[in-house]
């Protein structure tokens, strides 16, 4: 069985479960017929995923929260980019919200039009399909 040895400061490890967020939606997104496209680098127009059907491209945005609460508030941090919506994932609970991306500059996470979901593929796209 392999054994990883390398210590990994906790910023990167971070990084990669953030990575490993985007890449388990991507793979969700797939698995219910969306074309998914990533872009190569975000840090301009803070797209994640573009995902499209026919001629229709939505612009995704993945967070990670560092919290088992739902009650929080969540910072938009794409101002002045156009972002279709935003998937947020709990990194120490089980579950995420889908939103459409919103002009303020903070949000109660549990706000009207917000999609909770359970993580796991099929309440997600069932939340994705309500959005």
């Amino acid at each position: 069985m392999p054994v990883r040895n390398a210590e990994m400061k906790q910023t990167t490890l971070t990084a990669h479960k953030q990575l490993s967020h985007e890449s388990l939606l991507a793979a969700w997104l797939l698995s219910d017929g969306w074309e998914v496209l990533v872009p190569a680098i975000d840090h301009g127009m803070k797209t994640d995923l573009v995902i499209a059907d026919d001629n229709r491209f939505y612009r995704i945005q993945v967070k990670s929260l560092q919290s088992s609460c739902e009650n929080v508030v969540v910072e938009n941090k794409w101002r002045g980019v156009k972002i279709d919506y935003v998937v947020y994932f709990s990194m120490e609970g089980e579950w995420g919200y889908i939103t459409p991306a919103f002009l303020e500059e903070n949000r109660p996470l549990q706000s009207p039009g917000h999609m909770r979901f359970h993580k796991h593929p099929t309440n997600f796209l069932k939340a994705f399909r309500r959005i």
